[in-house]
């Protein structure tokens, strides 16, 4: 009689594919699935699934774990709502490649357009490599909770090239772009899995300066296209200008993913101003380009892509005020303190916000948009409830009204402020930019904005928004939206072994308690180093989740096992590259 490591007995299999659940046992071996059916044998655990969802471990293509993966082996947020394999290094940030003298650079780029904060880089980061093979193989030396992936990002690769210059935002040179286009082939053949850029201008760094990718001409973005090319693999993954002409952007994003032969991923949004129709031309132009073959694919978030407010957060109404700014660096108690003494709320209400970063105060500006949170994560709030509207009812200024409201649970009073994807106060676009064929879901930015924003709990608010609570001309059947978390982005990233449950497949499996499916709201946990703060969201639901055939959380609660592994794309031998 057989016997496996693990068997997980009698569950609603949902094998990843989009076809239709079937009740089966499921049994692994050597972190591999070795058996699925009635299983007839023994294990050394098994886990009762009767009532329950099985389903692949999700994949997350988009974070920027890459700090994070140095100093921690336990990658939650997302490694707490299912994720089992994620891919960081997106948007052109990062940490390597990087010459010691050029670190000071690439912290900023990533405190300003990522939100992670500056000491706790200093303190955090190792610095034990400085090639992007180098970092590679400083990540395969360590272990996680949850497999990593990493893609070379734009903004580090172009400070390693050009030095002080990339900073500036000079030109490159012909010999720039050779050598840009030869690291992006060296690093794609040592197990990147692709190359990223971002064209954001809100990409900044906390003192406003944009971070070096951006202003990059079409031959520099050409010639991380050629490196994919002449490596033979990888994606090229993208954040267009999202202020700019949607048919232009796309238009440029078509030349690179022809230029390249390899697949592409974008970022699409509805934004809050301007074009109101611009991610339905995104999404005609990907339509067409489907049709002459081209691999393109939209990363697409599945609510709201909007921030907190908070005292203990990076932003709320006064952050920027001098006053405010003297007692900035007390501990959350003696600031509550402070703020409530009535002279110190008078001199608060006669200054203004004093920043160098335009996108920062225009953030605090945002505040007026924002929602007061309580007990529920509500990610669809009701336009009526919105500060400035209240405030207006009320006849006060949205400072004034504000700032009790901040003070509110001794100071840690979380607002929510939906920004993109919410421009009418309902998901209907969202809806109909997840349904599109060539949608993957996307944007959860694990590891990152550690004081403003908390998405990576994107898996288990798509299952619930859409697969469960959703009336039913909105339901994404619940076969398709498991297959949008598992096969469909582990295809996107070349990951071929994971995403579905079928034998010989990596045993990467959620057992979820469907009804009991949902996601809190975030609190703060200053348990990044140097104490850094950082949002934390737990969710409900997930009976267990297992990386590798090995369970890493019951119940919610990690179980301290770590059979994580940095995952390389297929590596090519110098002399076959050649």
């Amino acid at each position: 009689m057989a016997h496996y490591d693990l068997i997980i007995r009698g569950g609603t299999l949902h094998d990843g594919t989009g076809s239709e659940p079937r009740v089966a046992d499921i049994a692994v071996k050597d972190g591999r699935i070795a058996a699925i059916g009635e299983v007839i044998g023994g294990a050394s655990e098994e886990i009762d699934a009767r009532g329950l969802l099985v389903t692949p471990g999700f994949v997350d293509v988009h974070t920027h774990y890459d700090g994070q993966t140095t100093w921690e082996s336990q990658l939650a947020p997302s490694s707490q709502h299912g994720v089992t394999s994620v891919v960081m290094g997106n948007c052109g940030v990062g940490f390597a490649p990087c010459k010691p003298e050029q670190r000071d650079i690439l912290v900023k780029v990533m405190e300003g357009v990522e939100d992670v904060p500056e000491v706790v880089m200093t303190e955090g980061l190792p610095w034990n490599w400085e090639t992007f093979p180098e970092y590679l193989d400083a990540l395969e030396a360590r272990q996680f909770d949850i497999d990593v992936a990493a893609q070379l990002p734009h903004s580090a690769l172009r400070v390693y090239v050009m030095g002080e210059r990339a900073a500036r935002h000079e030109p490159p040179t012909a010999e720039d772009l050779a050598r840009m286009r030869q690291l992006t082939a060296e690093a794609v053949r040592a197990g990147a899995l692709g190359v990223t850029t971002s064209r954001n201008m809100m990409h900044r760094t906390k003192a406003g300066e944009l971070a070096p990718s951006l202003y990059s001409e079409e031959d520099e973005l050409g010639a991380l296209a050629e490196g994919l090319k002449d490596a033979g693999q990888g994606v090229f993954q993208i954040i267009p200008a999202p202020m700019g002409d949607a048919r232009s952007e796309f238009a440029l994003m078509r030349r690179l993913a022809e230029r390249s032969g390899r697949p592409l991923s974008y970022s699409l949004i509805q934004m809050p101003t301007g074009d109101e129709n611009g991610w339905r031309d995104s999404l005609a132009a990907l339509s067409q380009a489907a049709r002459d073959g081209l691999e393109m694919r939209a990363q697409v978030a599945p609510r709201p892509v909007g921030m907190f407010y908070g005292l203990d957060l990076s932003f709320h109404p006064f952050v920027f005020h001098p006053s405010y700014k003297a007692i900035s660096r007390l501990p959350l108690a003696e600031r509550v303190a402070r703020m409530k003494d009535p002279a110190f709320r008078a001199q608060l209400m006669q200054e203004h916000p004093q920043d160098t970063n335009p996108v920062s105060l225009a953030t605090v500006k945002s505040f007026r948009y924002a929602y007061a949170w309580d007990q529920e994560a509500n990610y669809e709030p009701d336009l009526g409830q919105r500060l400035d509207r209240r405030a207006k009812a009320a006849g006060l200024s949205i400072e004034e009204f504000a700032y009790d409201l901040l003070l509110a649970h001794e100071g840690r009073a979380i607002f929510y402020q939906p920004a993109a994807n919410y421009r009418d106060g309902n998901l209907n676009a969202v809806r109909e930019m997840l349904v599109h064929p060539r949608a993957v879901v996307g944007l959860a930015d694990g590891g990152a904005h550690y004081g403003m924003i908390c998405d990576a709990s994107f898996p288990t608010y798509f299952l619930t928004r859409w697969a469960r609570d959703a009336g039913p001309e909105q339901r994404i059947a619940l076969p398709e939206a498991i297959a949008a978390l598992t096969s469909a982005p582990a295809m996107l990233a070349g990951l071929a072994d994971r995403g579905r449950l079928a034998v010989g497949l990596k045993a990467d499996i959620n057992v979820i308690d469907f009804p009991r499916l949902r996601v809190h709201v975030p609190s703060v946990a200053h348990d990044l180093p140097a104490g850094g703060r950082r949002l934390r969201q737990p969710a409900d639901g997930y009976v267990a989740t297992i990386v590798s055939g090995t369970v890493t959380y019951r119940n919610g609660k990690a179980t301290g096992a770590l059979p994580g592994r940095l995952v390389r794309g297929q590596r090519v031998p110098a002399a076959v590259a050649a």
